[in-house]
């Protein structure tokens, strides 16, 4: 049997990093076990208010960003099509007839009107909400008036009334639910479009589906998916229901937590192979305890469905924050300078088409900084004064390192030993220019490091001293110092 797995996102939002890992969980077990992975749009929902078909870019780009290319799906197309649910309708209606005829399903003609009265007199006797059946009994003869005054219908599940729905799930292990408590579910509306229950179904038969790999929240739909099977006769598939993903209050990630859509984390500066290494340990265990970073190739060596956890994950923006850093420190120059050019650019702090000498300015500063950068969206900050010249200093470290005689001295000796110079110094001639001022002045070196730092940065923090200097350059280095001879505060 070839496992084929399958990502079905509905085109209502931006994808939710919850989305995004039961997408990778799906990629890695079909990688794991020389699968197929399948991508499936379901866009039959089209309420207004949740049909968003602008965001369907971003759950295509999601997947490629992160190297999980579907081997079938709306896009690339496969043996199985048509991968998006609105072109598939005619396979429901035809499925929704086919179970009217063995009597697993009928007909309700009941009014929404009707509906939302019976709805609120069961809340009033505090009773458990769900449709009363009333035309799953009609007789013969009022089906037929109803069908010849054309009244519109939908087609519901006719759940069996007495017994139990008993599954394996490979998570949670044996599941049973009483049959009386699940709902006769509409499987399809009166506009002849599908609900999710039968589309859902008759899709991942149809496409050949082996495993089910979601989300827990879908887990009390799978006893009326598995009566659809039995009623179709259709064998089902191996049930996996991946834990929640929870903030630190153990509450469903939400934006009261922070960002929650995978592009939030990428727009903000996350990598795309952070997220992946991210993701896939949220509800999964590598079975190393005191290692955190994994390449794709040993994700896939290492997973298994028999791995995933039934407590749910707690995701911890910090951990997240400090594997991208990890990630960040092993990109090569060229490629820390691609990440973040536009970032720069849209700081305003580079042209949007930097000549060679611009780049290469920028690649100098990017790099001095890489060792402090966690998110790619904070190079605009570290590097800022690499770009423009501060205005003024910071106010701290104004106080402290330029007040009195003393910086005047340390400027003006420190700028005639730069003026001296007859081409951008190199660290090491950076190194001299300190040790020098310091000796001409009779100073230890960490004031004469302080003080040149606050003139030619405006802040106290930073990239060592000397390597900022030789990527600044001479006139860079003698127009700040000129400008910090009126920072200087008297004593």
């Amino acid at each position: 049997m070839t496992v084929r797995v399958r990502y079905a996102p509905s085109p209502t939002g931006s994808p939710h990093v919850g989305n995004i890992r039961t997408a990778l969980f799906n990629w890695i077990f079909a990688r794991k076990m020389g699968g197929v992975f399948i991508a499936r749009l379901e866009d039959t929902d089209r309420n207004p208010d949740r049909y968003k078909p602008e965001v369907i870019p971003e759950l295509e780009e999601s997947m490629v960003s992160l190297g999980i290319v579907p081997d079938e799906w709306w896009k690339g197309g496969g043996d199985y099509g048509p991968y998006v649910q609105s072109e598939r309708l005619a396979l429901y209606q035809e499925a929704a007839e086919d179970l009217i005829a063995s009597g697993n399903a009928y007909r309700c003609y009941c009014t929404p009107e009707r509906l939302t009265k019976m709805r609120e007199e069961q809340q009033a006797l505090g009773l458990p909400p769900g449709y009363d059946r009333r035309c799953r009994y009609l007789s013969e003869a009022d089906r037929a008036r109803y069908e010849s005054e054309e009244l519109p219908s939908t087609v519901r599940l006719a759940v069996p009334l007495e017994g139990r729905t008993t599954y394996q799930d490979v998570v949670y292990g044996q599941i049973t639910v009483e049959n009386r408590m699940i709902d006769d579910q509409v499987l399809l509306k009166s506009n002849g479009w599908p609900t999710y229950h039968l589309a859902v179904v008759v899709d991942d038969h149809l496409m050949g589906i082996t495993h089910v790999i979601r989300g827990e929240d879908w887990q009390p739909s799978t006893p009326k998916q598995i009566y659809l099977y039995n009623a179709f006769g259709w064998e089902q598939p191996v049930w996996v229901h991946v834990p929640l993903i929870l903030g630190k209050d153990r509450k469903k990630l939400g934006k009261r937590h922070g960002a929650t859509q995978f592009y939030e984390f990428i727009r903000s500066g996350y990598l795309p192979e952070t997220m992946f290494n991210f993701l896939c340990l949220l509800g999964w265990s590598a079975g190393e305890e005191n290692r955190e970073i994994f390449s794709v190739a040993e994700i896939i060596e290492r997973f298994s469905l028999e791995g995933i956890s039934r407590n749910p994950a707690i995701f911890d923006y910090d951990k997240l924050r400090w594997m991208n850093g990890e990630y960040i420190r092993v990109l090569s120059p060229e490629q820390l300078t691609d990440r973040c050019m536009p970032y720069l650019i849209e700081a305003g702090l580079i042209s949007a088409t930097p000549a060679q000498e611009e780049r290469a300015y920028a690649e100098a500063a990017i790099a001095l900084c890489a060792d402090r950068l966690k998110i790619l969206s904070e190079i605009a900050d570290l590097t800022g004064f690499f770009f423009v010249a501060p205005e003024v200093p910071e106010e701290k470290g104004q106080r402290k390192w330029l007040t009195g005689e003393r910086p005047l001295q340390i400027i003006a000796t420190a700028k005639s030993l730069v003026a001296a110079l007859t081409d951008d110094p190199s660290v090491e001639d950076a190194e001299q220019i300190v040790n020098r001022t310091a000796e001409t002045l009779n100073l230890e070196r960490p004031p004469v490091i302080h003080t040149l730092r606050v003139c030619l940065t405006g802040r106290t923090v930073g990239p060592g001293l000397f390597e900022l200097m030789s990527v600044l350059g001479k006139e860079r280095m003698l127009s700040r110092l000129d400008r910090a001879v009126g920072w200087v505060l008297k004593e």
